[in-house]
């Protein structure tokens, strides 16, 4: 039985890091860390006279390029002239042409949040009344495409890099001194290095398409690589590289002169490298602390030392278990029970550490309860919790093992006394026969006594072979090592997943963020719609619309109510109810709004979900009455979607 682990865990490790991948590859673009909650003029708006500027204001300061606010005429040109500015706080504005004609305009901006995220988007507003307009904005791929994805991807080997690198280790230092001689974990902790110092190089020439072009082209353009040495990020990886090098002397001492030092040495020595290597590696993780979410928004001053102490934690608890997974499964020499039962100890205060940085985190990024399931920053890190708390589970499971296997040391020394006075028994007769076999070579000629010489050599390689395998027999089949092993894979496997679902969720938008947005965004649209009441007669429109995906119980009714239904803001439920009247959980609503008479639109609205069946957008702008054609799209599964459409009339 214990013949087939290896093969399973083998099988098992790249099943969890196809699901990585899908994970990843299914992250998608990185959201916005920065989001715009207000411009002038705002969005959807018709005013009177051209503007001479444009200004966007954002949720916290953001970089800005020559190109990152343009404004384009309905023929594409550009109308925008010199350089964008701040001109107070997080608000930013790039100057007009003059004498510019009535028509629908529209404003792109493509800028970097302050914690190293690119962030995208585009609004229109018209002079006098809108107009058709042959800009299209959908090839913005910043953050997002092949580019977005190998960062994606290089984050996490990053990551994975780091943990394995550090935890390793510490874990050979503080649990398991004896390892610094294993070639196993030598080439495990090397490798955590190597994917590390690849990563970084990685990140760093990816860097300047993933902010600005998006295009895979550009990832080797000098001009770009400069711009980015020159921000908070380039200098963040930068410093990677250079704490990579004194990373790699540690590692070098650690694993070449540490084995060979005499008792007291070794002390002075261990005393050395575990206070370097705690500098190189919290220095380390004040390369990531120093460039995102830590080093913006509240309280930046204790949540970068906090963010530096969380990835420490997990360094030293899943970078410790993968390499006691490497010593339980590919290590030669069998590690001792006392270094199990003191990793045990060391990942039982990473644990404690890592619950209380969490909820110091947990509470900065979101900001209210209600963030945990109304953003999407708070669905992972529920997700996130959830697998923490399963590792944590399957740990406890570990540490019963580890227990049984100190119970069972007394009977395990007995054995090992019992076996290794049967192995000198043994020596003693084949030292025996060998003293025979060589007086009996001395009987014959000297021919005769080389070809002997020859078959003895190969008979010692052939019972260093059997020696080998025993001990590996007698170690697998010892019932405690063997479940410890077991428990150890799956935190491992667990592990795996946990570290994908982290780098997806520093890249998301953290949930306050993204509330203040929302809220902003309500109180722009509040505004707009009292401001443009007086004297307006329209009333609210509610349409009913059917609808039939084909797929098993896809049949519904969606109700749109629009209030109040006139040109200008508009606020927008929409409610996805069952033939019966019951509310129908449906994955994903979209409407769109089109004015044919005039070509304008589709304009494309989402709206937020608010409960079951129910679904929200506040600010709606519709830029003119008449006869406009609501069409709305329902899925009900992965697969089953349809469209459906009715005409309102608007003002």
């Amino acid at each position: 039985m214990t013949q087939t682990i290896a093969p399973r865990a083998r099988v098992l490790v790249l099943l969890l890091l196809a699901a990585t991948g899908l994970l990843l590859a299914g992250a998608g673009p990185a959201s916005a860390h920065a989001a715009l909650t207000g411009s002038d003029p705002q969005q959807g708006t018709v005013v009177d006279k051209a503007p001479t500027q444009i200004s966007l204001t954002f949720s916290e300061k953001v970089a800005m390029s020559d190109d990152s606010l343009r404004v384009l005429d309905p023929k594409g040109k550009r109308v925008d002239q010199g350089k964008a500015s701040n001109v107070s706080g997080t608000t930013y504005a790039v100057g007009l042409h003059s004498g510019l004609p009535d028509g629908t305009y529209t404003v792109t901006y493509q800028v970097v949040s302050e914690d190293s995220h690119p962030v995208a988007g585009a609004y229109t507003f018209s002079v006098g009344a809108p107009s058709r307009t042959t800009v299209s904005v959908s090839g913005q791929t910043a953050g997002g495409g092949v580019v977005g994805w190998l960062y994606g991807f290089g984050r996490y080997v990053s990551y994975a890099g780091f943990i394995v690198m550090v935890g390793g280790a510490a874990f050979v230092l503080a649990c398991w001194q004896r390892g610094s001689g294993v070639r196993a974990v030598q080439r495990t902790v090397v490798a955590g290095w190597l994917a590390l110092t690849a990563a970084t190089l990685l990140l760093l020439l990816l860097r300047g398409s993933y902010t600005s072009t998006g295009s895979f082209g550009d990832v080797f353009d000098l001009s770009l690589l400069s711009q980015v040495l020159q921000t908070k990020t380039g200098a963040a990886l930068v410093s990677r590289l250079l704490l990579l090098s004194a990373a790699a002397l540690f590692i070098a001492v650690l694993f070449g002169a540490y084995d060979k030092r005499e008792d007291e040495e070794k002390r002075d020595l261990t005393f050395g490298l575990a206070i370097g290597g705690t500098v190189v590696a919290a220095g380390l993780a004040a390369s990531w602390a120093m460039a995102e979410h830590a080093s913006t928004g509240l309280q930046t001053g204790i949540a970068m030392p906090v963010d530096v102490l969380h990835l420490l934690a997990v360094a030293a608890w899943l970078g410790g278990l993968a390499t006691l997974l490497v010593a339980l499964y590919r290590a030669d020499t069998p590690i001792e029970r006392s270094a199990v039962a003191r990793f045990s100890t060391l990942a039982f205060g990473s644990v404690l550490t890592l619950v209380a940085t969490g909820i110091y985190q947990s509470w900065r990024q979101l900001g209210s309860w209600s963030a945990f399931t109304d953003t999407g920053y708070g669905r992972l890190l529920l997700v996130k919790i959830g697998l923490v708390a399963l590792l944590v589970g399957i740990a406890w499971i570990s540490r019963r093992w580890t227990r049984r296997l100190g119970n069972a040391s007394a009977v395990e020394t007995a054995q090992a006394a019992e076996t290794e006075k049967t192995d000198e028994a043994e020596e003693t007769d084949e030292a025996d026969t060998e003293g025979a076999a060589v007086r009996e070579k001395e009987r014959v000629g000297a021919g005769a006594a080389g070809a002997d010489s020859v078959r003895a050599t190969q008979l010692a390689r052939q019972r260093a072979a059997v020696d080998a395998a025993r001990r590996k027999r007698q170690r697998d089949a010892d019932p405690d090592r063997f479940g410890l092993r077991r428990s150890v894979l799956a935190e491992a496997g667990v592990a795996v997943v946990l570290l994908a679902v982290t780098t997806v969720l520093t890249q998301t938008e953290p949930g306050r963020t993204e509330e203040e947005a929302k809220a902003a965004t309500s109180s722009s649209a509040a505004s707009s719609s009292s401001s443009s009441s007086s004297g307006d007669t329209s009333s609210a429109v509610t349409l009913d619309i059917p609808f039939d995906t084909g797929g098993e119980d896809g049949k519904g009714i969606v109700r749109i109510d629009l209030n109040p239904a006139r040109v200008g803001a508009n606020e927008m439920h929409v409610y996805v109810e069952r033939p019966n009247g019951r509310a129908f959980d449906v994955p994903e609503v979209k409407v769109s709004f089109t004015l044919e008479a005039k070509n304008i639109g589709p304009l494309p609205v989402t709206p937020d979900r608010i409960t079951t069946g129910h679904w929200s957008a506040g600010g709606v702008q519709l830029p003119m009455a008449g006869d406009w054609k609501v069409a709305v799209t329902v899925r009900t599964s992965d697969i089953d979607q349809t469209t459906v459409s009715k005409n309102a009339q608007i003002g």
